[in-house]
């Protein structure tokens, strides 16, 4: 594992072809979120516009990582029916994809016979795997992340990831 761990910005600017992104749980309880997430609840209001300050942070990193021609894979795997969390964030992705993400959506059910990684997790390049931790509530675990090199985990996390996203769904075409 690498000693000197560079912050998820470093990590997505050294991407030169691919940055995929697998979750897994039915819920997160991050604190950065929350507010939004209260108020979504309240109101099924969200914040859509991309140029806004609470997406500020993401938009612009997504943005220019594609602008060098990175391509930007998510997929999720969920539960059905979704947890209240889920249909949330379905209502925010449209974000991502104006950002130049790609999203895709898979049913837990369909997903038995996939070898998954223990945790969510960010993989670069085919070459270096980002575990993001959580404690059980859904918020940051310490440390909040992991990150590897080792060719086995990065094998096991690039095939578990192009295994969902085969049999993913289309954010487009995927309802909750």
């Amino acid at each position: 594992m690498p000693q000197n761990v560079p912050d998820f910005p470093t990590l997505l600017r050294s991407a030169h072809r691919t940055a995929v992104h697998l979750e897994m749980r039915d819920s997160y309880g991050v604190a950065g979120e929350a507010e939004e997430f209260e108020q979504w609840k309240r109101t099924g209001e969200v914040d859509l516009d991309p140029e806004s300050e609470g997406w500020s942070g993401w938009v612009p990193l997504v943005r220019e990582t594609i602008a060098r021609g990175v391509v930007m894979r998510r997929a999720r795997i969920v539960s059905e029916p979704v947890s209240e969390y889920i249909r949330y964030e379905h209502a925010t992705t449209s974000v991502n994809l104006a950002a130049g993400e790609q999203v895709r959506w898979l049913p837990r059910r369909k997903a038995l016979d996939v070898a998954l990684p223990g945790a969510d997790f960010w993989l670069f390049d085919d070459r270096l795997v980002r575990f993001n931790i959580f404690t059980g509530d859904g918020d940051w675990a310490d440390p909040r992340f992991e990150i590897t090199d080792n060719p086995a985990v990065v094998q096991l996390c690039s095939s578990a990831f192009e295994s969902v996203w085969e049999r993913g769904v289309p954010h487009e075409k995927y309802a909750v």
